[in-house]
């Protein structure tokens, strides 16, 4: 279902030109010849690439967005092929190619959202506080090509300067903190807080627990720039911490039992926040009447409009969507966003909601348990909107939902098991551009109930309705429990439109893990690596910057490789971020995606209660 690229030709026209037999047929065939040519010259130079503006838009700890504008190239055929090096190096390393987005509009939003003709797309896992060459090459048969180098360094990781200094302070001691300052705050009740001022980038301002006993109502950071929040207790009846209009703050290993956890739902909403390592929780119970989008549901976990947001590793329970964007007039310049190792639980309606991304959101390596939805994009502006390695088990609904005409999605090695349809997704509006490669589901039978009053399929091991003309599948893998096998994308058998797709079985893929039904009550994460030697492994298409360090003879299908350890999902140990582990895989002598939180992941986690016990304890209203 890939687009195919109409060429034009003018051989024809030359033949003509050069094939006169006498001075006046010579003029009549000039005259044809010229008239011919103006004709075909508008769709010529709209066919050929124009190459403008590159921009490398908020760049996040570890990866980059690059935005290429250009004109012309009506029938789609230009690619742009990335490469990159740290600064300084000799040696290129492939990147995925940019994403073809053609200029484009959304569909039945408020406001109307406009965005323009481009190559879009991002470089992955990259090196925090490290400058990176880019190298980018436009190709295209009808002409336009080039080739441009830019450079953009990532973002540090956020941390208070060494020399900074540490004053302890109690309840309503908080208002005199100035930037450079950490504040150690005493155990207390501190009750609603509202930050007087702004740190500076080199010199922020830290208010920090370290034993967790310093409990506040609410916090408030409205208007602040570089302001820290590390290890407090917020217990709120409605919005625990306020992130809107910040610039440069950070959330940190925080927990919060609120309605609303972290908040930035307005425009201008956040820019360049670090929210990481937290536990949230909240009210909803997984309940079928809590279900859907009309379901009997409350709360959010991080929700959240505006750049350069980074959501990771933080453990979300127990909300209509867990982590969310905002939609429609309340989305506000929603790009390079990116949310990665969180442990999610219970998202009544979506675990993830990553609607009104405008392009280069990423959502990479969560871990979805117990949800509605698993992923959405409704819809995606253009994208693209990168869902990359999430593993998803006892969805109720479908892994996807692509809804309200969304564009530009890009779902690569994602795993799904589920009662009803496995991968699916039940838009009535077509969504358009979406690109699906190396993804595992299975469904099975769903159950003798609907949940909030919608139906988790029937049993397909796949059912996509409505993919548009532009949209590309290939080399997933499908599979049922307990139900006949049959797969469709749109109103064709699934392996018509994918020529490398498979059939798979789920207790031959899977070892030891029982399949979600019922799907209630809850359920404790599941190890969904792939059984060695089964059908999926080393079947995936080689995607570089994706899957460039498998194990075997090439990479395997889902979002795991078989043999791996399972990786960390959720708060890390406290001496643990995006850079230290760096210096954790070089001292190992490991690959950077051989992560040290894989190494640590089992003995840390066996030191910690069970997943649904420790996560998400009974909401209990505060007194």
């Amino acid at each position: 279902m890939q687009a195919r690229p109409v060429a034009t030709s003018k051989d024809g026209l030359r033949k003509r030109v050069m094939a006169p037999t006498s001075t006046k047929s010579l003029a009549v065939h000039v005259t044809l010849a010229l008239a011919m040519l103006a004709a075909s010259w508008p769709l010529s130079a709209q066919n050929a690439t124009v190459a403008g503006e590159v921009s490398l838009p908020y760049p996040t700890l570890t990866n980059l967005s690059i935005e290429w504008k250009i004109e012309g190239d009506d029938n789609l055929n230009s690619v742009v092929y990335v490469q990159y090096r740290k600064a300084g190096e000799q040696q290129w390393r492939q990147a995925m190619p940019l994403r073809r987005v053609p200029a484009g509009e959304s569909r039945g939003t408020t406001p109307i959202f406009r965005w323009e003709n481009k190559h879009s797309g991002s470089v992955f896992d990259l090196q925090p506080n490290t400058v990176y060459e880019i190298r980018l090459r436009l190709v295209d048969p009808d002409g336009g090509d080039e080739e441009r180098i830019v450079q953009a360094r990532t973002r540090p990781v956020p941390r208070a300067p060494a020399d900074a200094t540490v004053r302890r302070a109690g309840p309503g001691q908080l208002d005199q903190a100035h930037p450079g300052e950490i504040i150690l705050l005493e155990p207390g009740e501190y009750g609603q807080f509202v930050a007087p001022r702004d740190g500076t980038p080199d010199r922020p301002i830290v208010y920090r627990s370290e034993d967790g006993g310093a409990v506040f109502e609410s916090i408030s950071l409205s208007g602040r720039k570089y302001v820290y929040l590390e290890g407090l207790t917020v217990r709120s009846e409605g919005t625990a911490i306020n992130l809107n209009n910040t610039e440069g703050c950070v959330v940190r290993r925080c927990r919060i039992r609120a309605v609303y956890g972290i908040r930035a739902s307005s425009p201008p909403g956040a820019r360049n926040a670090y929210i990481a390592d937290n536990v949230i929780e909240g009210p909803t119970p997984w309940a079928s009447a809590a279900m859907g989008a009309n379901g009997d549901n409350a709360g959010e976990g991080i929700q959240i409009t505006g750049p350069g947001n980074v959501i990771a590793y933080n453990r979300v329970s127990g909300y209509r969507d867990a982590i969310s964007l905002m939609e429609d007039s309340r989305a506000y310049e929603q790009v390079s966003v990116d949310i990665y190792g969180n442990d999610i639980s219970v998202g009544a309606d979506d675990g993830i909601e990553a609607d009104f991304c405008f392009h280069n959101c990423r959502i990479l390596r969560n871990r979805l348990t117990n949800c509605f939805t698993g992923l959405s994009s409704q819809p995606g502006l253009g994208g693209p909107t990168y869902f990359i390695r999430n593993v998803m088990y006892n969805l109720t609904y479908v892994p996807f939902k692509l809804h309200r005409f969304s564009q530009g999605d890009v779902i690569l090695h994602n795993t799904t098991v589920k009662v009803g349809d496995g991968m699916a997704c039940f838009s009535s509006e077509p969504f358009d551009y979406a690109l699906f490669r190396n993804n595992l589901s299975i469904g099975g039978p769903p159950g003798e109930q609907r949940y909030g009053n919608y139906s988790a399929g029937t049993g397909l091991a796949a059912n996509m309705s409505n993919p548009g003309p532009h949209c590309d599948f290939d080399y997933d893998a499908v599979g049922t429990l307990a139900t006949p096998f049959r797969a469709r994308i749109g109103r064709l058998d699934f392996f018509q439109v994918e020529p490398h797709g498979m059939k798979v079985e789920f207790e031959e893929v899977f070892e030891n893990v029982e399949f979600p039904l019922p799907a209630l009550p809850e359920r404790e994460p599941a190890d969904l690596r792939p059984r060695p030697g089964s059908a999926v492994v080393d079947a995936a298409l080689r995607l570089p910057n994706i899957n460039d360090d498998f194990l075997g003879e090439g990479p395997d299908i889902g979002a795991y490789e078989a043999g791996q350890p399972l990786p960390h999902y959720g708060p890390r140990p406290e001496w643990l971020d995006e850079e230290t582990q760096l210096q954790e895989v070089a001292r190992l002598g490991l690959t950077p995606r051989q992560s040290v939180l894989s190494r640590l992941a089992a003995n840390w986690l066996l030191q910690r209660p069970p997943f649904v016990s420790s996560c998400r304890p009974s909401w209990r209203p505060l007194q």
